[in-house]
């Protein structure tokens, strides 16, 4: 299934503004940024992907627009190589949100969520929850689904040689599965959880 990501953003933000250009350059950008020839899992299809997942639990959102802002800006910056992708992004998000007829108290709760995909810890937010699950969804799914996800993740990483890339997202899985839970949110821990977990450990036995 797959889902028109145009509409949906040009949906959410004529809410906010009637500057038609302002929405199609904002929906440009984004587009751009997310079909850069680099990404091939952090691309339109994850954020498709996402939005379909937090469709389920639309009810149980308190405020399903920010939540929409937050995944269409959360990878908006991404480079394999560098620390801070998720602190431009939110910049990022800040900068734009602000010409809109948004509160500053909604753009603060962007901006954190944005932020809280860093180190996907459990959130006081329960909003911010569903939006971290929904990023790690990909890893309760299917193995094969769960294999094609790991080759595009290595290549994205492709500027560096196995030894350096094994090591790396070795620690990165081991980091998942130290958590109590990896998903925060009761819909998506008995979607996922168990699967998510023998995932990892098998990826984890082939690197």
């Amino acid at each position: 299934m797959s889902i028109d990501l145009n509409f949906i953003f040009s949906d959410l933000i004529s809410k906010y503004s009637n500057n038609e250009k302002l929405i199609l350059d904002y929906w440009k950008e984004i587009e751009k940024n997310y079909s850069q020839k680099s990404r091939k899992y952090h691309n339109l299809s994850h954020l498709e992907n996402m939005i379909l997942e937090l469709e389920n639990v639309k009810k149980e959102i308190s405020d399903y627009n920010v939540m929409l802002f937050s995944v269409f800006y959360h990878d908006i910056i991404y480079k394999a190589t560098a620390k801070d992708n998720e602190e431009k992004s939110a910049e990022i998000a800040k900068t734009r949100l602000e010409k809109l007829n948004i509160s500053d108290d909604r753009i603060s709760k962007i901006y954190n969520q944005i932020l809280a995909t860093k180190s996907h810890k459990r959130s006081d937010d329960s909003d911010t929850n569903f939006l971290l699950d929904a990023d790690l969804a990909i890893l309760g799914k299917d193995w094969k689904v769960y294999e094609n996800y790991i080759h595009q993740i290595r290549k994205e990483y492709a500027i560096y040689p196995d030894f350096l890339y094994n090591s790396g997202r070795k620690k990165a899985l081991t980091h998942f599965l130290e958590f109590d839970e990896i998903f925060k949110t009761n819909y998506f821990k008995e979607k996922y959880e168990k699967i998510a977990r023998e995932n990892i450990q098998k990826e984890i036995s082939m690197l």
